[in-house]
């Protein structure tokens, strides 16, 4: 990783807002190597934000992104509550419905990628629009 001051109080480590950046574009390039492909990020809707959108053959995939320094607190993956679940099911449904589209008519999943530490965990069909 590249050293980026962020402030006087911890030089050489990365704000929030650059390590969520970081860890994006991480995920990003995970997932391309696996044969996704890409079509947007960090996209803002009432109701919540979606860090990337892929399409896996014909599913188009909302990707959520966590990242935890250590397993402490139950890792990155277990961040993404319900809660957070909700949020992201509305973003999408908003994003859908801007391009001509609902959960019923497009074929698309709920992946988390969870960077704990060193470790990448790739949580396909992490949730469903049923929740």
């Amino acid at each position: 990783m590249a050293e980026i001051l962020s402030g006087s109080n911890h030089p050489g480590r990365l704000n929030r807002q650059q390590a969520g950046a970081y860890y994006e574009q991480q995920a990003r390039r995970f997932l391309e190597r696996k044969g996704l492909r890409f079509i947007a990020a960090n996209i803002r809707m009432r109701g919540g934000e979606i860090d990337l959108i892929m399409k896996h053959h014909h599913v188009i995939v909302f990707v959520e992104v966590r990242y935890r320094s250590n397993p402490r607190f139950g890792g990155a993956a277990a961040s993404v509550t319900r809660s957070k679940q909700q949020k992201l099911l509305r973003a999408a449904r908003n994003w859908l419905a801007r391009t001509s589209g609902s959960f019923d008519t497009v074929d698309c999943r709920f992946d988390v990628l969870a960077f704990t530490g060193n470790e990448i965990e790739w949580l396909t069909n992490a949730f469903t629009a049923d929740v």
